[in-house]
């Protein structure tokens, strides 16, 4: 495939540039894409241990309710009076420009039984509040997994762009710099040579004038003896 650049001494002054300023962003895609990688190997470590926790939680609850229901019948009446909750807000975070969320637990009337103590037992309690417990874990886990998906995505995305001026652009740029240098030096070379030539062109027109004019004073001199 023939190279389409310009072989100008302009030229190759703004490929140079080009290639700087593709190896400046492969070096901040790949800082960033390390910075990224670190976040979400955290992340990922945060998460086994909260879903440890929830599983251990989930089956203390399950298990506090089952003693409820065996000790004071069915507790269906009981669920029904705990009002809806919408304590959690979300804010975001950036971490490298990739916006990761934040879940935060407002402290509301949940945090304490919302249904009379003469009608429940200390199981019940016990499972209610673990529920809570679960829920709250619940959010942080969600907060994690999404902000890992998001950094999975960012990760994909600057490998991608990383190895396009790695592998593409980068090899493009130092091939046209070579191509234009060896343009411009045979040019040079050219130029000297045609130079040269000129200038041994004019020095042995020169030294024929030279010859002619001595022959033709020597030819004068003769005619006058």
């Amino acid at each position: 495939m023939a190279n389409k650049v310009l072989p100008t001494k302009s030229q190759l002054i703004a490929t140079k540039k080009q290639l700087k300023l593709a190896k400046k962003g492969y070096e901040l895609m790949d800082r960033k894409r390390n910075v990224l990688i670190r976040e979400i190997m955290m992340l990922l470590g945060e998460a086994g241990k909260i879903q440890d926790k929830i599983d251990v939680t989930f089956q203390e609850a399950y298990d506090a309710l089952e003693l409820a229901n065996i000790t004071i019948g069915n507790t269906g009446e009981l669920a029904s009076t705990i009002p809806f909750d919408d304590g959690l807000t979300v804010a975001y975070r950036s971490v490298m420009g990739v916006e990761l969320p934040m879940v935060d637990w407002v402290e509301t009337k949940m945090d304490t039984v919302p249904y009379g103590l003469h009608s429940s037992n200390v199981s019940l309690d016990d499972a209610f509040l673990k529920f809570i417990e679960v829920k709250r874990m619940s959010a942080e886990l969600a907060e994690i997994e999404n902000s890992v998906f998001r950094l999975s995505d960012a990760i994909k995305k600057t490998t991608r762009r990383a190895n396009a001026l790695k592998n593409i652009m980068i090899p493009r740029f130092q091939s046209d710099i070579k191509f234009i240098k060896e343009v411009l030096e045979e040019r040079e070379r050219e130029e000297f040579s045609r130079m040269k030539i000129i200038k041994r062109n004019k020095a042995k027109a020169a030294a024929e004038e030279a010859e002619a004019e001595l022959a033709r004073k020597a030819a004068l001199e003769q005619a006058t003896a």
